[in-house]
């Protein structure tokens, strides 16, 4: 499958700037079906919320955004709610690419809702990434097995996701998925088992900077229930949690769960981490959930 970016197409623009201490969007660009709101912010960083046209994606739409993160700005980039992937129609796809670069001592964090793919739908997304010293990138990728409250499971045609870091032109994470349930026994353990919701958590940044060294931290305390105080019930195996240090500056997390619910205290966590002076200086999603 060809992963490469069509820098000829038309591109939605995201350009955020520090103006008198502050993170701005300075630049917003609209490409259908993409819609790009901004959220007032009561401090230091910037607030940009992912919606589009209809309330999901259908066969055939493609959404590309470009994200640039100048020098000291902190962007939190989220979604409106659940993407929602509908049917493929006559084999078409729904793709999403995001090529974001950050400037020195940016901060970005990618943070949407899950992807729910839907009966009979076909959907790739790609991010490219560059970043700077001292820069701090944490992406979340998740997706739903579909329609869960409508007894839905592994019901989709196809699903590719890409994600590529890189930094002064050398690639620092690589991290491909694709997966059709018509080729595969989605419920097998070597695949989900009993689990409908995957999440994961990619850290990026430069080793011993603050930012990166107290957020790593953060998410490695994750793997223990009693220092995490997450009350998953263990014992029923609503969920598996794992992080690791996949290299000097990266850090991923992965996580599969039988619900949304469950994962609601793992968001909760890092959210809340985020929310400290040291990143964000507050949780722009708290009235969300």
């Amino acid at each position: 499958m060809n992963s490469s970016i069509n820098l000829s197409a038309d591109w939605s623009q995201i350009e955020v700037c520090e103006v008198q201490e502050k993170s701005k969007l300075v630049t917003c660009k609209n490409v259908q079906p993409l819609k790009i709101l901004n959220p007032a912010s009561y401090n230091k960083s910037c607030h940009v919320v992912l919606s589009n046209f209809g309330g999901g994606m259908v066969s055939g739409d493609q959404i590309n955004l470009h994200v640039t993160c100048g020098t000291q700005t902190n962007l939190f980039l989220s979604s409106q709610s659940n993407s929602k992937i509908f049917k493929s129609v006559d084999g078409a796809a729904a793709e999403q690419t995001t090529q974001g670069t950050l400037e020195e001592n940016a901060l970005a964090v990618v943070f949407p809702d899950p992807v729910v793919l839907q009966e009979g739908s076909i959907y790739r997304q790609v991010q490219h990434w560059e970043v700077q010293p001292k820069s701090l990138l944490l992406v979340i990728d998740w997706f739903h097995s579909g329609r869960m409250d409508m007894g839905e499971r592994y019901a989709f045609n196809s699903f590719f996701s890409e994600l590529k870091v890189t930094a002064k032109g050398k690639t620092v994470l690589l991290d491909r998925f694709s997966f059709s349930p018509d080729q595969h026994i989605a419920t097998s353990p070597a695949n989900f088992g009993q689990y409908q919701t995957m999440f994961s958590a990619y850290l990026i940044g430069s080793p011993g900077e603050e930012k990166f060294e107290h957020l790593s931290q953060k998410l490695l305390q994750l793997r223990m229930q009693e220092s995490a105080n997450l009350n998953f019930n263990m014992t029923a195996k609503d969920f598996v949690l794992s992080v690791v240090k996949a290299r000097e500056g990266v850090y991923i997390l992965r996580c599969m769960a039988k619900s949304r619910m469950d994962l609601q205290p793992l968001c909760d966590a890092i959210l809340k981490a985020l929310s400290s002076e040291l990143f964000l200086g507050y949780n722009p999603v708290k009235r969300k959930y």
